[in-house]
């Protein structure tokens, strides 16, 4: 029996991605080509089918001539309590440090839940958090979390949000 997954079309760099997603969130990965599959509605080396399957899935591919990219507005995927907070705090981390841009940082909200928004280098926008009583602070380092790729990121983002 299978749950619902996502699967995304990327411009080009659907095995960049999947790797990327590789690293941070481990699984298992597989990818076939356009050539595998018989297809000559694009390069021969580009994804026509990738598959992670972990602890997060995802289906991915590239776009073949005229379909459009992965393009998020009024959407996330959620890892809401999906692991336990040290896992999620550093799969935040490996975003922001990928690359991404914080939207919002992981951090504890009034309820006593712990979220932060980032959106990936490939234009992924990513909501991750848990619930307090999954954590205390020496368990996720959060006062050492990076905030993205630069302080000004984390800056703009409090601001922001403020």
């Amino acid at each position: 029996m299978t749950t619902q997954t996502l699967y995304l079309w990327f411009p080009g760099n659907a095995a960049e991605a999947l790797r990327f997603y590789h690293e941070t969130f481990g699984g298992e990965l597989t990818l076939h080509t356009f050539e595998e599959f018989g297809r000559t509605d694009g390069p021969p080396a580009a994804i026509a089918h990738g598959e992670l399957s972990g602890p997060v899935n995802l289906y991915a591919t590239d776009t073949s001539d005229g379909e459009e990219s992965v393009s998020m507005t009024g959407v996330s995927i959620a890892l809401l309590g999906t692991a336990d907070a040290s896992t999620l705090t550093q799969w935040f981390a490996t975003i922001a440090q990928g690359g991404g841009s914080v939207l919002d940082p992981l951090q504890k909200r009034s309820w006593g839940a712990y979220d932060g928004q980032i959106i990936d280098r490939f234009g992924v926008r990513w909501l991750i958090g848990y619930e307090a009583s999954q954590t205390d602070k020496a368990d996720t380092g959060l006062e050492t979390l990076p905030s993205g790729p630069s302080e000004a990121t984390f800056e703009a983002s409090k601001a922001y949000h403020s």
